[in-house]
């Protein structure tokens, strides 16, 4: 999977869209508890998140790979499902 687009949210959740075209969820808030994801905490650090396409990281430095938010995410449909609505 490449991710093709992030989209950071407030509750420290990301909703990504994967090349394969399909939408889905994943909370961050379970890494929170550890030191690398610490900074993230606060809402204005986690915002700032860019897209690496095989894995994400923030400003903080913090970072996930695609193989953890694959084996860890929501699917919650697909790109041509959000066309189509």
């Amino acid at each position: 999977m490449k991710i093709m687009n992030i989209t950071p949210h407030q509750d420290k959740t990301i909703t990504i869209v994967a090349d394969d075209g399909r939408v889905g969820e994943f909370d961050v808030n379970p890494y929170l508890q550890y030191e690398a994801f610490e900074a993230l905490k606060t809402v204005a650090e986690f915002m700032e998140i860019s897209n690496g396409g095989y894995f994400v990281e923030w400003a903080c430095g913090a970072d996930l790979s695609v193989d953890t938010i694959e084996a860890k995410w929501k699917v919650t449909g697909s790109i041509t499902d959000k066309v189509l609505a």
